[in-house]
């Protein structure tokens, strides 16, 4: 136990039991006397009355700190003129004793009078933290058990369990009693912890209040250094070092991590452990977890934690990329490659429904032997050259190569929605401009193109209107994208879209 956090309690008492001694003595200023300088009150409530005597007029203040308002102590008057006056303290009943402190100003002398002011004396109670969830507001409590969770490292707000019960801690003072400095003292998640403190309630829920801290037993693990603590989108290891004192170490994986989050392997050499995990690659928005290691002693358990990152990205229109801000912040992207501007680094255009973007370089493009006018998925992050939207550090995640070849070719291929054909041919007949349902001929072949949108990734009402937003017409020559599929005996091209055209005149 550290006995320091005694001593103020202690050298209270002792400054008011020797101020009792001598109650008639007046304490001497040459502008302000006071018939006592240290004030009793009774803790079951009452009042107590001083002389105040002054050569000029004075004002009387009590000093609060975040820690006490001093809202229960009530005093007779706070400012008079020159000459004597009768001042009454006075207070409620208390659970617990409590200290204050007054001070008497005069108008014109830099003179200051300290009265103190005690009521009862403080008595702590050692308690389960089922008993300090009991127990009434202002009952000064000494609890014992594991710090599982800190909710802010400034003042010092986190939760204490004794193992069968749980308590939040509002507010932790520091070794020389100030507050927003909960960081000096060490603690961490797993520590064994003893607290001295009032009871307090917040929104009818219990709470320990601005506690003092009287012993941090360090916890038998601890996460000495992680590897990977902010892991790519695509997923890999994070490995994490321990070094654990008690009876083995496990593992606590929270349940809305363990569908991307998984233990690869444990291994431990004296009081030294490794555990690594394995992240699947994230599909979605930025994702973090905090990951518990705890170990035994007997009774005892102990436990430490650390966080873990992983980086998503955000599926978004190129439009929508376009718009976004540069930064950091990574994309999904799909479209056509609608022009090539170096094979052998990768740099090209990347183009959807809803606009074009350029894309600066994709790793190991030239042995995935793509070409213009196939579809593609990336990952990559919004940056500019010259003021011009560019992808940067773009990762290629799938493709899927479209085949240019004849009409003539494509009546003979199977039915398969997973195979994609680019077509010219001359519109021969528009069924209807606003689905686009119209017939390609090239020579004595025709095929049905069955609901064409605008370009590749439309959805939605964005499907319709591809007629007029082309201003095609018959005898335009248009090539599209689509699969191979019939409806009977009609043979069709199917999830068609857009990809150019020239116009007869």
């Amino acid at each position: 136990m550290k006995l320091k956090y005694l001593f103020p309690i202690f050298f209270t008492v002792l400054a008011f039991m020797t101020s009792c001694e001598d109650d008639d003595t007046i304490s001497q200023l040459d502008g302000i006397q006071v018939s006592k300088s240290y004030v009793s009150l009774p803790v079951d409530g009452g009042e107590s009355e001083i002389t105040l005597t002054t050569n000029d007029s004075w004002t009387l203040a009590k000093v609060t700190t975040e820690k006490d308002q001093v809202e229960w102590l009530n005093i007779s008057s706070t400012s008079g003129d020159a000459g004597e006056t009768k001042l009454t303290f006075s207070a409620e009943s208390t659970l617990d004793g409590r200290t204050a402190e007054v001070l008497v100003y005069c108008t014109d002398s830099t003179e200051t009078q300290r009265i103190n002011i005690i009521q009862g004396l403080a008595q702590v109670s050692e308690a389960t933290v089922a008993e300090a969830l009991a127990a009434p507001d202002g009952k000064t409590l000494r609890l014992t058990g594991v710090c599982t969770n800190i909710t802010n490292t400034l003042y010092g707000n986190w939760y204490l369990s004794d193992g069968k019960d749980e308590i939040y801690i509002y507010g932790t003072l520091d070794e020389k009693g100030g507050t927003k400095n909960f960081e000096s003292l060490g603690l961490e998640v797993g520590d064994e912890v003893t607290i001295e403190g009032p009871r307090g309630s917040y929104k009818g829920d219990p709470q320990m209040v601005n506690v003092m801290v009287v012993q941090i037993n360090k916890s038998l693990v601890k996460v000495d250094s992680v590897e990977n603590d902010i892991l790519p989108a695509e997923g890999g290891e994070f490995i994490a070092y321990l070094t654990c004192k008690g009876e083995g170490v496990s593992v606590e994986i929270p349940d809305d991590a363990k569908s991307w989050l998984s233990i690869s392997s444990i291994e431990s050499e004296g009081t030294n452990s490794v555990v690594t995990f394995k992240a699947a690659a994230n599909e979605g928005d930025d994702r973090e977890t905090t990951l518990t290691f705890r170990t035994k002693e007997g009774d005892k358990e102990y436990s430490s934690q650390t966080s873990l990152i992983q980086n998503g990205y955000k599926e978004v229109s190129i439009a929508e990329f376009l718009d976004a801000e540069v930064g950091s912040t990574k994309y999904r992207l799909s479209g056509l490659i609608s022009k090539i501007d170096d094979a052998t680094s990768g740099k090209l255009y990347l183009k959807d429904f809803s606009g074009e973007t350029y894309v600066y370089k994709i790793p190991d493009f030239a042995s995935k032997n793509l070409k213009e006018g196939d579809y593609i998925v990336i990952v990559g992050t919004r940056s500019e050259y010259k003021g011009t939207p560019q992808v940067s550090g773009a990762v290629l995640e799938s493709s899927i190569s479209v085949t240019a070849t004849t009409i003539a070719d494509v009546l003979t291929k199977e039915d398969d929605s997973n195979v994609y054909y680019m077509v010219t041919g001359v519109i021969s007949s528009i069924e209807d401009e606003n689905s686009g349902k119209l017939y390609l001929q090239d020579g004595d072949d025709e095929i049905y193109v069955y609901y064409c949108s605008p370009f590749y990734g439309a959805t939605g009402d964005d499907r319709n209107g591809m007629v007029a937003k082309y201003g095609l017409k018959v005898g335009d020559t248009l090539t599209v994208i689509g699969t191979k599929g019939s409806y009977g005996d009609l043979i069709e091209l199917k999830y068609n879209f857009y990809y150019s055209h020239v116009s007869a005149e």
